[in-house]
């Protein structure tokens, strides 16, 4: 006989293997003097800290006097590659890297082109980013190996279960180093400190199956003759050459912050895009402290990890709601550019800094865009682009009231009693901070939304607001406010033949693996096609 239990535990008993045997065999009405053998599989935790009492809730497929199955942990099996056919893919995050494992379990040769730098060296420009407030325009926490994900928490935990198997994508992770706790955790993540070998495995196995990786590379055109893209342009940054890359495909998996390929599929074709809803708000960070004391109602926290929030409200028809929440972790400079201010969060995988942060941002629909942007986004002749302008222009914004890559901050009192702040306690974000009313500069249709929500969010969060926590901003990259138009069926963009939008870029996924799973679907309809 087989069951999924579950079962509940304080977290002080998590690896007490007697007691939860026991409370197996009380879940399963089974007497204490049978002598059924029982083989239980630990499948799932997760951590409830709704009441007073803190729980684990503990999930178990449970055999009864039978041998359980084999367990299907059986990794793809990735091909050399034949030099017949390639595919190019435009950006090394998720979605490309995946992407290109996908194309090696069909024996095509991946060729992936990246503006940034391998991990090591990239590391080094976002140092630079804190200590001189140098910014790389093609090296930062958005551009190089491993995307936008490699240098922030690592998160795995999505919804996103329609687009593919979730655990599959977790298995790959882990067969490539990371903890295989993920595999089990309900808020599954790596952490910024753990990703890169992990990232550093895929690309050695890219390679050794005979895929190609070029990096600081960067895609300046496309080559289209008859609404079909035959080839690419590319600019090596160390030499300033020029080659062009052709295959039998082109994935563009670029990452929401590659502003440049928009406009230049627009030049192509306007219709190939369309503006889509994205977000706009501040990081707000607190003391860990405070947040575990919230969410772990004061009791005593050794046998747990930092302490996560999730909080969502509507305000004037728009929802406001936090994103990407960083427990034990750190506010994080991520500007794509030098003339621009952009704030993200990530985490170690320990997540035991003494802040805790997460974005809370505002819905904002291609409606709700200014009218400036929409006549700017005409006269480029693209009207999609408008969102794309608009995010710009709050990033702009912000470099104008910090100095260097501080950012603009302001109390959370402050910011509800419209008073700019003299004194702030110590925070993460290791560029600092400027004081900045950020209502007096900062769009009035999210500002005034972020005022609301927020006394909405001390309801259930008694505390949240407090002399403590600090709004540091923009937080803008949420997601991108443009599609890359694609068919349901094939994922190639109609306008221009050949090219297969994927990933955050594309505004078809959101995340490390909802971009890994759009990856691998792209690539498996494109080898469906070729083969």
């Amino acid at each position: 006989m087989f069951k999924t239990i579950s079962i509940t535990v304080k977290p002080e008993d998590e690896n007490n293997s007697i007691l939860i045997n026991k409370l197996i065999r009380r879940e399963l009405n089974i007497p204490k003097d049978s002598t059924s053998k029982l083989t239980s599989i630990f499948k799932k935790k997760s951590i409830d800290a709704r009441h007073k009492t803190i729980k684990l809730h503990l999930k178990y497929d449970v055999y009864i006097d039978e041998t359980p199955p084999l367990q299907n942990d059986k990794l793809p099996v990735w091909h050399k590659a034949e030099t017949q056919k390639q595919v190019i893919i435009i950006g090394d995050g998720p979605a490309g890297l995946f992407a290109a494992l996908k194309l090696l379990e069909y024996k095509i040769k991946p060729v992936i082109i990246e503006r940034g730098k391998p991990t090591k060296e990239r590391r080094d420009d976002i140092a630079l980013i804190s200590t001189k407030h140098i910014v790389n325009e093609n090296s930062n926490y958005c551009f190089g190996e491993g995307g936008a994900g490699t240098f922030s928490d690592g998160k795995l935990y999505t919804r996103s279960n329609k687009r593919g198997d979730i655990n599959n994508i977790l298995k790959i992770f882990t067969y490539f180093g990371a903890d295989g706790k993920i595999l089990t955790d309900a808020h599954p993540h790596i952490g910024t400190d753990k990703l890169p070998s992990v990232i550093n495995n895929m690309r050695k196995k890219i390679t050794e199956l005979g895929g190609e990786i070029h990096f600081n590379s960067l895609c300046t055109g496309f080559f289209v003759s008859e609404n079909k893209i035959s080839a690419i342009n590319v600019k090596n940054l160390e030499t300033n050459e020029f080659n062009s890359f052709s295959g039998d495909a082109y994935i563009l998996a670029a990452g929401h912050s590659s502003s440049q390929i928009y406009k230049m599929i627009a030049d192509i074709n306007p219709d190939a895009i369309e503006a889509k809803t994205f977000a706009a708000g501040v990081r707000v960070e607190h003391p860990r402290q405070i947040i575990d004391n919230i969410q772990y109602h004061g009791k005593k926290t050794d046998n747990l990890l930092a302490a996560e929030y999730s909080l969502k409200t509507q305000v004037n028809e728009r929802g406001v709601y936090s994103f990407c929440m960083c427990p034990g972790g750190f506010v994080v400079p991520s500007a794509s550019g030098p003339d621009e201010i952009v704030v993200n969060g990530m985490s170690t995988a320990k997540r035991n800094s003494k802040w805790s942060n997460a974005a809370i941002v505002v819905e904002t629909r291609p409606e709700d865009i200014p009218v400036e942007f929409e006549r700017m986004a005409e006269e480029q002749g693209c009207p999609s682009l408008k969102g794309l302008y608009f995010r710009n222009h709050i990033e702009t914004l912000a470099k104008k009231h910090a100095d260097g890559q501080t950012a603009p901050a302001q109390l959370l009192t402050d910011f509800l009693k419209n008073k700019k702040t003299d004194v702030f306690p110590s925070v993460s974000f290791t560029p600092g901070i400027t004081s900045s009313n950020l209502n007096e500069w900062f769009p009035k249709q999210i500002s005034s939304r972020l005022a609301a929500a927020f006394y909405e969010f001390d309801k259930s969060m008694k505390g949240f607001i407090c002399d403590s926590a600090v709004l540091i901003a923009p937080e803008t990259r949420t997601s991108t406010p443009v599609r890359i138009i694609r068919d349901k069926e094939t994922m190639e963009n109609p306008y221009i033949k050949g090219l297969y939008p994927a990933g955050e870029g594309s505004g078809y996924s959101g995340g490390i693996v909802s971009s890994a799973m759009d990856g691998e679907n792209v690539a498996a309809k494109i080898a469906e096609k070729l083969n």
